[in-house]
């Protein structure tokens, strides 16, 4: 609550309520056989962990990304992971890698261990896509000598706007122009094509 506020504790609490009353009728009330099997995927313990996990995922990414958490792991994330560099998902996968190893070490069988891994990569995976957008955004930094032809063409290409910043070359000290400009991550490719036909001319491209 002092983190992340009220609302998102709240959230929280009842997001957590939700997920326990609603395994607890899918193990013990409803005629549903989880103990041994999937009602879906079978007996393949494949299929189990890479849909359970984007299920899971689902579940997970749509109550972090609407104000609320799973559990006490998604928490921490939510709380700890911008701060160490790492997105939600990646954050509750660390820990999850980590419980199940030792998990592993101490059942000394590493059959399920392994496929809870799978499961949890598949959840990062969906967790991220939710929490942060199929669209994630892409910063380039162009760094050049000659802004004028690159800024024409992408400007003309994406029909957006960027920011010119003058520089200077730490080594060379001639003045350059860094181009700062933001695009998705399906546009990546066409904005390095542009950039590669403007070749002969010193240009510097970095992505963030």
């Amino acid at each position: 609550m002092k983190k992340q506020g009220g609302s998102f504790t709240l959230s929280a609490i009842y997001t957590v309520a939700v997920y326990s009353v609603m395994s607890w009728l899918i193990t013990d009330v409803l005629p549903i056989d989880v103990s041994i099997a999937s009602p879906l995927a079978g007996t393949d313990l494949l299929l189990c962990a890479l849909f359970g996990g984007v299920i899971s995922g689902i579940g997970s990414g749509l109550a972090i990304r609407f104000g609320g958490a799973m559990d006490g792991i998604e928490v921490m994330a939510v709380i700890f992971a911008k701060r160490l560099g790492l997105s939600v998902g990646s954050f509750v996968m660390v820990y999850n890698v980590l419980l199940y190893i030792i998990c592993g070490a101490v059942i000394h069988s590493w059959i399920l261990p392994l496929y809870s891994i799978v499961t949890y990569g598949a959840a990062l995976k969906t967790v991220d896509y939710i929490v942060d957008g199929l669209q994630r955004e892409k910063a380039a930094m162009i760094i050049t000598a000659r802004p004028d032809d690159i800024k024409k063409q992408l400007m003309e290409e994406f029909g957006c706007g960027m920011t010119l910043i003058k520089a200077m070359g730490g080594y060379s000290g001639e003045e350059r122009t860094v181009l700062y400009f933001v695009v998705n991550r399906f546009q990546v490719m066409k904005m390095k094509g542009i950039v590669q036909k403007l070749i002969p001319l010193p240009i510097s491209l970095s992505l963030r």
